[in-house]
């Protein structure tokens, strides 16, 4: 069996443990300096210069420059969907007493996170579940469909959907959720729901983190617009 070139090339970028740091630094959407990449690897400034220059020549990395600092991201929402669902096919390991810190960080994501720009983790999986059982989404292969009462449940929660649809993007990604193992809603829809939500003050991003933070008003009133997602609310040890 041949492996198509590409594959392999994506493959040897992102097996490097420093360069799926810097990339799994950059999930949550947000612009990162050299700096701050180098100091997530565990790697110099030269060797972080390195690594950023291979990710940005393959395309998986956009970069701006601002001032004396250059600034960079994901190419796009489509290599964070990409990276997203690898972390299922990591295999079951002791954890070494180094990396023990790293898992508890990543045990705190599994509540609610940023997969990029749109909501992820265990509450992210429940409004998505909440949103199908209501019928307002449709799995249909490999992204949602969005019927007339999901459309006008979405526009009345203030989700612009004809904004979202015009993208050029995924419109409603169905997007495998790495520690829920089941789907949430992504693309260019999830991306615009998440941003109503946390306009709305019922989620705050964390400023440090992809995590994502259930205000008061927003534990009153998440179960009340995605009935069903209560349990989803308790904190995740």
């Amino acid at each position: 069996m041949s492996v198509d070139p590409s594959f392999a090339l994506v493959g040897s970028l992102i097996g490097v443990p420093a360069r799926a740091n810097m990339m799994a630094a950059l999930m949550d959407g947000r612009a990162q300096t050299a700096s701050e990449l180098a100091f997530v690897a565990g790697v110099t400034p030269q060797t972080a210069s390195s690594h950023l220059a291979k990710l940005t020549e393959a395309g998986l990395l956009a970069v701006e420059r601002q001032g004396r600092h250059r600034y960079y991201r994901l190419a796009g929402p489509g290599v964070a969907e990409a990276l997203e669902p690898l972390t299922h096919l990591t295999p079951n390991q002791r954890v070494p007493e180094r990396r023990r810190v790293h898992a508890r960080r990543v045990g705190e994501l599994r509540q609610a996170r940023m997969c990029y720009d749109h909501l992820a983790g265990r509450l992210g999986v429940a409004i998505t579940d909440s949103l199908v059982k209501r019928r307002f989404l449709r799995r249909v292969e490999g992204d949602f469909r969005v019927g007339p009462k999901g459309r006008a449940f979405l526009d009345d929660l203030g989700v612009d959907v004809a904004a979202a649809e015009e993208q050029r993007r995924h419109f409603a990604r169905c997007c495998l959720d790495w520690s829920e193992r089941r789907p949430h809603l992504g693309g260019a829809l999830g991306a615009a729901l998440a941003e109503r939500l946390v306009g709305a003050k019922w989620l705050k991003r964390d400023r440090k983190s992809r995590k994502v933070i259930v205000t008061a008003a927003g534990e009153a009133a998440l179960p009340q617009v995605f009935p069903g997602i209560a349990a989803a609310l308790d904190r995740v040890d």
